[in-house]
């Protein structure tokens, strides 16, 4: 095989879903959809408004971590990266905030460029992108869960279950 090898031991394994935390944003878990085919990674925002914080664009905006429920809304504010304009999956175009966060994925820290949108009909909160992935990731589409879990009780709070 000629180039380089891609598939080394110091990558970390995810699966096509994964659990991941937001520790900047005071979230916990959030589940994620590894998705390949995204460049960046997005995140489910509410609320959302610049604000000039010193000397510079800043977001504001609201998430909130659980699927399928508008409990435990988290409100941040964070320097602004920049306004993209992302073309989704079905082809419908929309102009992003995209802010800097550190992921924690399968245990590791990774810094990722993070879009911000309505992801809340969607079935993951969270995407987590190539610019992500490439930081010493492999995915195995057949895994899932790979990173780990968090304990029963967060899974429970994840679906509404109290």
């Amino acid at each position: 095989m000629t180039g380089s090898n891609h598939l080394t031991t110091d990558r970390t394994v995810v699966g096509w879903r994964e659990w991941v935390q937001i520790p900047q944003l005071g979230v916990p878990w959030i589940k994620a959809k590894i998705d390949t085919g995204a460049k960046t990674s997005a995140l489910h925002a509410f609320d959302l408004r610049t604000v000039e914080r010193y000397g510079r664009a800043w977001v504001s905006f609201s998430v909130h971590p659980w699927q399928a429920s508008a409990e435990d809304a988290v409100t941040m504010e964070l320097p602004l990266l920049d306004t993209r304009s992302v073309r989704s999956s079905s082809g419908h175009e929309e102009q992003r905030y995209a802010v800097l966060l550190p992921l924690v994925l399968g245990g590791r820290e990774v810094p990722a460029e993070v879009t911000l949108t309505d992801r809340d009909e969607m079935g993951f909160r969270m995407l987590v992108g190539r610019e992500a992935l490439v930081q010493g990731f492999l995915v195995d589409p057949a895994a899932s869960y790979a990173g780990g879990r968090p304990g029963r009780a967060v899974r429970r709070r994840n679906w509404g279950k109290r």
